[in-house]
């Protein structure tokens, strides 16, 4: 049981998981420990595990805080009338503000699942299912014309796709070698570039 007020337990959660985005900015996955996020928050290590059983959690809490993020850009969209075309645009320069969350989303997502608590999961799950009803709306109203099981099938292929960007986005230099040595054609573009053309094809 956490002792404290709703406020202060509330604070303490952020702070570990501030301190787990500081970190992620200059470490990976597995170079980020616990002892690491004690290292920067204002209390005891043993403290950590009051709200936070496993490093994997703080990182789904993470997630779902960026997911939530991405599902208000997305509402702010839905206010606007928009087609296809400006739907593409306006999701592309959403996810452009999203690094984080499409990081974590193609390289760590299996890890943090695996290794959290189900109701931790299910807390992600269902900020997750947030982001996937608000780019609904957003299909129905730019799309009227689709059939549910076509919005389903746009839905899929745009919610799959996106789960790719970050790493054609942001190769690593290792990467980017071996496609060189290997001769694999590499064009260096944003998030924003890489979904605008992505998108565009998929809501067409």
């Amino acid at each position: 049981m956490i002792k404290g007020t709703p406020e202060l337990i509330a604070e303490r959660r952020e702070e570990i998981i501030n301190a787990c985005e500081k970190l992620y900015k200059t470490m990976s996955f597995k170079e980020v420990t616990l002892k690491e996020i004690g290292n920067e928050v204002p209390f005891s290590r043993p403290t950590i595990y009051n709200y936070f059983e496993t490093k994997e959690e703080i990182f789904l809490a993470l997630f779902q805080r960026e997911y939530r993020a991405w599902t208000k850009d997305l509402e702010k969209i839905g206010e606007k009338d928009v087609d296809a075309a400006g739907l593409a645009e306006a999701i592309a320069v959403s996810l452009e503000k999203r690094a984080l969350m499409l990081r974590l989303l193609s390289v760590n997502l299996y890890y943090m699942e695996e290794n959290s608590r189900i109701e931790r999961l299910i807390e992600f799950k269902k900020a997750y299912r947030a982001s996937m009803e608000a780019f609904d709306l957003l299909l129905q109203k730019a799309l009227p014309e689709q059939s549910d099981d076509g919005r389903r099938e746009t839905l899929v292929a745009a919610f799959e796709f996106i789960h790719g960007v970050y790493p054609y986005a942001h190769a690593t230099k290792k990467q980017l070698k071996a496609m060189e040595e290997a001769g694999c054609r590499h064009e260096e573009k944003s998030i924003y570039e890489l979904a605008l053309v992505g998108l565009t094809k998929i809501l067409r």
